[in-house]
């Protein structure tokens, strides 16, 4: 079987019998180095990135193939990617990227198979007068728009 085949089935396998964690990225670079990335509903905790890696290791023999491996959690300067993500999101600011090079901010307020719904709040001039109103309206922003959605981090 070829390597990388074995590698996705034994994180399958994995994920299987995990529900609650599910696959962000995997990646082999030229050298077979291996990078897991795993986000989960309820996070990931570094004994679910340790049974992870023994899922992997301890199934492949390191006589026929070397390999370097790396499982972590998905940070927060990682990338939502998967409606899953998002789901686990809703509630939290995020800064959005859109296809078109425009950026939104807002909150993460509905999260469906093919877009999410954002509640963004901004100041905008009176029609009539002067100074600026508060305005809070619902975006409705599918996948297909979105280049790259990053949570925002507020202390």
């Amino acid at each position: 079987m070829e390597f990388r085949k074995k590698i996705e089935e034994l994180l399958s396998g994995f994920l299987e019998e995990r529900k609650d964690l599910f696959l962000v990225d995997l990646k082999f670079s030229a050298a077979d180095d291996i990078t897991v990335i795993l986000d989960g509903d309820q996070g990931v905790t570094l004994q679910d990135c340790l049974d992870a890696s023994r899922a992997i290791e301890f199934n492949v023999d390191r006589e026929e193939h070397d390999f370097a491996l790396q499982v972590m959690s998905a940070g927060l300067s990682e990338p939502l990617t998967t409606p899953r993500q998002y789901r686990k999101n809703i509630g939290r600011e995020l800064d959005l990227l859109m296809t078109d090079s425009t950026k939104i901010e807002g909150e993460l307020a509905k999260v469906e198979e093919d877009k999410i719904t954002l509640i963004l709040r901004y100041r905008k001039p009176k029609d009539i007068g002067k100074g600026k109103v508060d305005v809070v309206e619902e975006k409705e922003i599918p996948y297909t728009e979105i280049k790259k959605a990053l949570v925002t981090i507020k202390f």
